[in-house]
């Protein structure tokens, strides 16, 4: 069966987690649709989305670009927004190697997987 990339998300959310939240601090920018870049900080992490400071109000459902030191901007999707915190999840599910290359980078330890 092949699921397009918002319902793999959606399928992946109806279970505890589908990867493993780590808390960090990574500096990045966010961009939400039809606005400015500002600057942010990620506070965690995982395959599938972020929680990240937004001082302006963001909407749910709203579309939004991360853009993380050394990386391309990731497209995400405004699931939350509270007191100035905003959480998305990534419209395309993050490799994990590159979530344990960032993760590495930012907790000075990976999370290393045997496959």
């Amino acid at each position: 069966m092949t699921y397009q990339t918002q319902d793999r998300y959606l399928v992946a959310a109806q279970e505890d987690r589908c990867a493993p939240r780590t808390k960090l601090t990574i500096p990045g920018q966010l961009r939400a649709s039809g606005g400015r870049a500002f600057q942010t900080v990620v506070h965690d992490l995982s395959i599938s989305g972020f929680s990240a400071a937004a001082l302006n109000r963001m909407h749910e459902g709203q579309m939004c670009w991360l853009t993380l030191p050394g990386l391309e901007s990731l497209q995400a999707q405004v699931v939350w927004w509270e007191n100035c915190m905003v959480g998305c999840a990534f419209n395309e599910l993050l490799s994990p190697i590159v979530h344990d290359n960032i993760i590495g980078r930012y907790t000075g330890a990976g999370n290393y997987r045997s496959y």
